[in-house]
Parts: structure tokens; C-alpha cells; sequence
């Protein structure tokens, strides 16, 4: 999964960029037909922002925000957001009936 940071009027450092693309490099342990990820992190008053759009197999694009008292802070609950998102489209792709009953039902 490629994953692009950017910062909106604030310049983002790699330590930052870092820790972003690994922060939400874990979400594709759960969910492997991600495309790309696009971070855009900024500053509003008091407020650190962080937002992402995950663009997933199938158009469907998955998007969530998240604020903080710092970057890190707003960084960690947005990959907290992200995994949650992509763990219920992950669970709404899955095929949760059993063969058997697949089979006595077509069998009819």
C-alpha cells in the first residue's frame, strides 16, 4: 500500500511522516486489497488534525478524522478509526454461510 502524507499549511518533518506510514502500515495486516492512503495532517487553533482516505478494491474509499493535543496523539486515533473501518468492510466481503447448508439449500 503506497501512503502519501502531506500537511496543510504546516510543514511535515520525516520523524512525522514516519510515524504515520507506520501507524497505518498496520492496517493491511487485516486487510490486504488496499491501493493507497492519502494523510493530511494540520493545525487548527489548539486543534491537530489528522485526516486519510484509504482507497480500497472495488471503489470503495474509506475515510476518517481524528484530532488531538499533538500530531502523534491525532495520528494514533486515526489509525485506531482506519482499522476499525477497514475491519468491518472486511467483514461485510466475507462469505459467513457454511457449505453444508449452502448445498442442502440448492439441493431442493
Amino acid at each position: 500500500m503506497q501512503i502519501t502524507v502531506s500537511g496543510h499549511q504546516i510543514i511535515v518533518t520525516p520523524a512525522l511522516r514516519d510515524y504515520a506510514e507506520t501507524k497505518l502500515g498496520r492496517i493491511v495486516r487485516h486487510f490486504e486489497h488496499l491501493h493507497d492512503a492519502n494523510v493530511v495532517l494540520s493545525v487548527e487553533k489548539l486543534f491537530h488534525k489528522a485526516e486519510a482516505t484509504v482507497h480500497c478494491a472495488a471503489a470503495k474509499t474509506i475515510h476518517a478524522d481524528a484530532t488531538g493535543a499533538d500530531l502523534y496523539a491525532a495520528i494514533d486515533g486515526l489509525a485506531d478509526k482506519l482499522d476499525r473501518q477497514v475491519k468491518k468492510h472486511k467483514e461485510k466481503l466475507q462469505n459467513h454461510h457454511r457449505e453444508v447448508v449452502r448445498e442442502a439449500r440448492y439441493a431442493s
